[in-house]
C-alpha cells in the first residue's frame, strides 16, 4: 500500500514537471500569433512572407523528430526534456541580434532552433504524460497538459501584443508618411521591443532546464507506455498503419489548430478591426481550447470515449469554419474563436489511438506523430498563398474543411486499421 502511495506521489508530482513543460511550449508556439503581425510591420514583409513564421517553427519538427527519438534512447526522457529546454533558450536568444539587425532570416533561424528544443520536448513528454497511468484515461492526462500549454498561450498573447503591438495602428499610418531614414529609425526602435520578453524567456527555459537536470523524476519504459504483447512480433514500425494514418491526422490538425489562431489577427483586420484589438482576438481561441479540455477531462472516457468525441469535435469544427465563412463582424469572430472549444479534444484524443499497442516502437511512433506537425508549417503559409490569389483572408478558410475531413476518416476508421501480426 505505502508502495503505491509513494508510486503515485512520484507520479504526480511528474505531471506536475510535465505540465511545467506543457505551459513552457504553450507560450513560446501561440507567441507566433504576436510574433507574426508584429514581424510583418518591423521586417515590412507581405502576408505570405510573414506566416513563414509559423514555417520556419513547426518544419523544426519535421526534421527533429527522428533524431528526438535517438536522442531519447540515449539519455532517456528526464535528460531529453532538460536538453529541449536548453536548446530552446538558445534560440530564444538569437532574437536579440536579430532584433538589433532587423534581419527577418535571422529571427527565422531563432524559430527554427526554438522548435528544435520543441521537437525534443514533444516527444518526449506526451508519451510520458500518457504511460503515468492507464490507457483508457491517457486522453485525459493530455487534456490536463493542454490546459497548462493553453492557458500560457493566452497569457502569452496579451503580455507579448501588449509589449510588441502597442499603438501599432497609429504607427502604421505615421510610417506611411515618413521619409525613409525616419521610417527605418521607427522600424528599429520597434524591432527592440522583442529583445526584453525573449530574454526574460531564455532565462525561464534555462532555469526549467536545470530542475529537469537535477530533479528525480519516474523513468519510463516502453513495455509501460503501450501494451506489447499482441504484436511484439512485428519488426516494422510501418507495421502499424493506424500509426501512419495517425501521423496524417495530426498533420492535418495542427495545420488547422495553427490557423484558428495565428490568423485572426489578419482575420479580424479584415473584418475591419484595429490591428492592436485583432491581435487579442487568438485568446478567444485559448478560451474555447480550455473551455473544451475541461470538458474532455469531465467526459472522457466516463460519459463518451476518445473516438467518439473526437468524431463529434471534427463534425462541429466543419460546421464552424463554414459559419466563419459565411457571416460578418461579431458573429464570424464568436464562430472563429469557437473552434478553439471543438478543436481541444482532438490532439489528445488522436495520440492514445495512434500509439495504441505499440510497445517497443513507443519512442519512434512518437516521433513520427511530432513529425506530422509539420502540417503547421505547410498548411498556414498555404492558408496565406490562397488569400492572396483569391484576395479574401476569409473565403480561403475553405482549406480547413478537407483538413477536417481526413480527421473524421481517422477518427470513424483509419485509428483500427491494422495488419495481421
Amino acid at each position: 500500500m505505502s508502495h503505491n502511495n509513494t508510486k503515485n506521489k512520484s507520479f504526480g508530482f511528474a505531471l506536475f514537471l510535465i505540465g511545467c513543460l506543457f505551459f513552457s511550449y504553450g507560450f513560446i508556439t501561440w507567441a507566433n500569433s504576436a510574433l507574426i503581425p508584429y514581424l510583418k510591420i518591423a521586417c515590412e514583409l507581405s502576408d505570405t512572407q510573414s506566416y513563414l513564421v509559423a514555417t520556419a517553427f513547426f518544419a523544426a519538427y519535421f526534421f527533429m523528430a527522428i533524431p528526438s527519438s535517438y536522442v531519447l534512447r540515449w539519455v532517456g526522457f528526464k535528460r531529453g526534456m532538460s536538453l529541449g529546454l536548453f536548446v530552446m533558450a538558445f534560440g530564444a536568444l538569437i532574437f536579440i541580434p536579430a532584433a538589433e539587425s532587423r534581419s527577418y532570416p535571422m529571427f527565422l533561424t531563432g524559430l527554427f532552433i526554438i522548435g528544435t528544443g520543441m521537437a525534443l520536448l514533444q516527444t518526449a513528454s506526451n508519451p510520458y504524460a500518457a504511460a503515468l497511468g492507464p490507457m483508457e484515461s491517457a486522453a485525459r492526462r493530455i487534456s490536463i497538459m493542454g490546459i497548462c500549454n493553453k492557458i500560457a498561450g493566452v497569457i502569452s498573447v496579451y503580455v507579448l501584443s501588449g509589449i510588441m503591438l502597442k499603438d501599432v495602428d497609429q504607427l502604421k499610418a505615421h510610417l506611411k508618411v515618413l521619409p525613409d531614414i525616419q521610417r527605418n529609425l521607427e522600424l528599429d526602435m520597434l524591432a527592440q521591443k522583442v529583445v526584453l520578453p525573449y530574454t526574460i524567456i531564455a532565462i525561464s527555459l534555462s532555469v526549467l532546464g536545470i530542475i529537469f537536470f537535477f530533479i528525480h523524476l519516474p523513468e519510463v519504459k516502453d513495455e509501460e507506455v503501450s501494451d506489447i504483447s499482441p504484436v511484439h512480433s512485428r519488426k516494422s514500425i510501418l507495421r502499424y498503419p493506424h500509426l501512419i494514418l495517425g501521423v496524417l491526422a495530426i498533420f492535418f490538425y495542427v495545420g488547422v489548430e495553427v490557423i484558428s489562431y495565428d490568423t485572426f489577427t489578419g482575420f479580424g483586420e479584415e473584418l475591419g478591426y484595429p490591428t492592436q484589438l485583432a491581435s487579442k482576438f487568438a485568446t478567444y481561441t485559448g478560451y474555447g481550447l480550455l473551455a473544451g479540455y475541461l470538458l474532455s477531462i469531465a467526459a472522457i472516457p466516463r460519459w463518451i470515449s476518445q473516438r467518439n468525441a473526437l468524431t463529434a469535435a471534427v463534425l462541429l469544427s466543419m460546421a464552424l469554419v463554414v459559419a466563419a465563412i459565411f457571416t460578418r463582424g461579431t458573429m464570424a469572430v464568436t464562430c472563429f474563436a469557437l473552434l478553439g472549444f471543438s478543436n481541444a479534444v482532438m490532439w489528445p484524443a488522436i495520440w492514445p489511438l495512434a500509439l495504441d499497442k505499440l510497445g517497443r516502437f513507443t519512442k519512434i511512433g512518437s516521433a513520427l506523430l511530432v513529425m506530422g506537425i509539420v502540417g503547421g508549417a505547410v498548411i498556414t503559409p498555404l492558408y496565406a498563398k490562397v488569400s492572396e490569389w483569391i484576395h479574401s483572408r476569409q473565403q480561403a478558410y475553405w482549406l480547413m474543411i478537407p483538413c477536417y475531413l481526413y480527421i473524421l476518416y481517422f477518427a470513424l476508421k483509419g485509428y483500427k486499421f491494422r495488419k495481421p501480426g
